[in-house]
């Protein structure tokens, strides 16, 4: 089957009907999805005192990894309470933690798919972007029938997005204003700092990059976690407006990707996702 135009517009205009009808609220569940990964993020910085990874030390490298997985874990909870709402079921807060079951897949599926977009990135960014467009519903395909490989899940998403690649590019588009307005403070911030490097390289000389971050810290109202704190706090205020319209509306494109294509169309049926999802599998070993 040949791929079709997806009129996005009535797409957008559905899926906020959907939200509306949301037995659990798409407002609340996304405010506490965005709090946890604020939470995480901040105790993340404590941990590593602000510095890079590997200037780290144990406790701190450790702490990294566990916030990285915390935070696929959460994204996982949410793409599946997005994926109950469109089949017009309730997902309850738990929803959130229910990557738990499959997550060994989860971890494979993020450095596999890493590790493509790399590559193909090295031969020029082009090729890099349309690798990762390519492997879009990958996640989607793990979240929606967790029994199958993650090579399997990244060659579905591959054939799914045949067609798709450039309306995928243009959804995004369509939500760049949301995405720098919740940037904002990030890039104020980014702003000040290269002022005043710029600044600094005006008075003379090449001063030493740590003092100069200790230096612009200083000279700032606000010490940078409480920066962080009042970034994540604007995030998290703007994403209550469109995130879950957006991760739902890419989910209706996916949809119309697998009917289009008839790839994975034969998902895994409600009882199998539930027993993943509460740890047994298919198999009995957990999901693992």
């Amino acid at each position: 089957m040949m791929a079709e135009l997806i009129d996005r517009k009535q797409l957008k205009a559905d899926t906020k009907d959907l939200l509306a009808d949301a037995q659990v609220s798409p407002k609340a569940m996304t405010a506490l999805y965005l709090v946890l990964l604020m939470v995480i993020d901040l105790v993340d910085e404590w941990a590593g005192n602000g510095q890079a990874l590997m200037d780290r030390n144990l406790l701190g490298i450790f702490v990294y990894v566990l916030a990285a997985l915390l935070n696929s874990i959460l994204g996982v909870g949410f793409v599946l309470y997005c994926m109950a709402i469109r089949r017009g079921e309730r997902a309850e807060y738990l929803t959130l933690f229910d990557g738990f079951s499959f997550v060994g897949k989860i971890i494979g599926l993020e450095i596999i798919t890493a590790v493509f977009v790399s590559l193909w990135s090295m031969l020029f960014v082009i090729p890099g972007i349309i690798a990762s467009y390519r492997y879009r519903f990958a996640l989607y395909n793990l979240c929606e029938n967790p029994g199958i490989g993650v090579m399997e899940a990244l060659d579905m998403s591959k054939r799914q997005t045949a067609g798709y690649k450039g309306q995928l590019f243009t959804l995004d588009l369509s939500y760049l204003g949301w995405g720098l307005l919740e940037s904002l403070p990030v890039i104020i911030l980014t702003v000040l700092l290269y002022q005043f490097m710029f600044q600094a390289l005006l008075s003379g000389g090449y001063p030493d990059p740590a003092v100069l971050i200790q230096q612009f810290e200083s000279s700032m109202p606000l010490p940078l976690w409480a920066w962080g704190l009042v970034g994540g706090l604007w995030s998290l205020a703007v994403s209550l407006f469109y995130r879950p319209n957006y991760q739902c509306v890419d989910l209706g494109y996916f949809e119309t990707a697998k009917r289009t294509s008839g790839v994975g169309e034969d998902a895994a049926p409600q009882q199998d996702r539930d027993a993943w999802n509460n740890g047994m599998g298919p198999d009995g070993l957990g999901g693992l």
